[in-house]
């Protein structure tokens, strides 16, 4: 039984003297449970090489995916939320926004940026889950606007990347207010022809979905996807039946005609790049007259 023994002692290293691994090195994947390491995400693009799953991911990952060489300009990063109610809940409107801001690095539930995709010129404004559930308040409605307004004075499309979870209660009807703003904007944006691509993420819902996400000129999404106004749990409740299977899901919204396109992220880049190209006009070229001798 010396196996059974130590007898020799071979573990010399104190708890005190042992090194964890640093946070963020390792995750698992929400769906196959299988670990993932840092270094295979960012290869893959935050998508599981095991079973396909898009792992959420926000503004800085998705402009490290869509820039060239991760090179760009952020816009309009001065804005900061009011609090126009004096709201409070568990605690201060003010209170949770600047402990927001601490956690996260983010001034809002959006960033603006403009840049090369592909070596075309692209304006593209993304949200963030992580800052108060990404949801809509009056600075997301004005950086989309103002986004909107530098796409048009530089003909330059504009890509819109949702994940909300809708708008932001602790500003009421100034929160409700960005829809139509944003609303309007885009309509500015249709009339300068400007081209205008929605890429819906997981997830997307509430005023979100009712307003600028679903006004492109091409709606895409990435696979497996929450899209909708009400979250399941409450449509269930209120209609007191069972709802089909994979309800909400992009592959489902796609099936009933809202989303154009599902695009796996390791493509998106190039999809988005081409659809742009389809949809930015051509200037056409002067054309040389010849007249005829004689």
């Amino acid at each position: 039984m010396a196996w059974f023994k130590r007898e020799i002692k071979g573990i010399i290293t104190t708890t005190e003297e042992k090194k964890e691994a640093p946070d963020g090195i390792w995750n698992k994947c929400p769906n196959c449970k299988k670990p993932l390491h840092y270094s295979e995400q960012v290869e893959n693009q935050y998508v599981c090489h095991y079973c396909g799953f898009h792992l959420r991911i926000g503004s800085k990952e998705y402009f490290s995916v869509l820039f060239d060489d991760n090179q760009f300009t952020e816009l309009f990063n001065n804005l900061h939320s009011g609090d126009p109610l004096n709201f409070t809940d568990s605690k201060k409107y003010t209170d949770r926004v600047a402990e927001t801001q601490k956690k996260t690095g983010l001034q809002d539930a959006i960033r603006a940026a403009h840049g090369k995709m592909n070596g075309q010129e692209v304006m593209i404004a993304c949200m963030d889950f992580n800052f108060i559930g990404g949801s809509m308040g009056s600075v997301v409605g004005e950086k989309i606007a103002r986004s909107i307004d530098y796409s048009i004075a530089n003909k330059v499309p504009f890509i819109m990347i949702s994940k909300s979870g809708g708008a932001r209660m602790m500003e009421a009807a100034f929160s409700l207010m960005q829809m139509a703003k944003t609303s309007a904007k885009l309509a500015l944006l249709s009339q300068a022809k400007v081209p205008y691509v929605s890429l819906l993420t997981d997830p997307t819902t509430g005023g979100v979905t009712a307003s600028y996400a679903m006004l492109g000129d091409i709606n895409i999404a990435e696979p497996g996807s929450l899209i909708g106004f009400a979250g399941p749990r409450v449509i269930k409740e209120t209609i007191k039946k069972d709802l089909p299977k994979g309800f909400q899901t992009a592959e489902f919204v796609q099936e009933h005609g809202f989303l154009d396109f599902i695009v796996d992220r390791r493509e998106m880049k190039e999809k988005l790049a081409s659809f742009l190209k389809m949809l930015t006009p051509v200037t056409p070229k002067e054309e040389k007259v010849i007249e005829p001798k004689g």
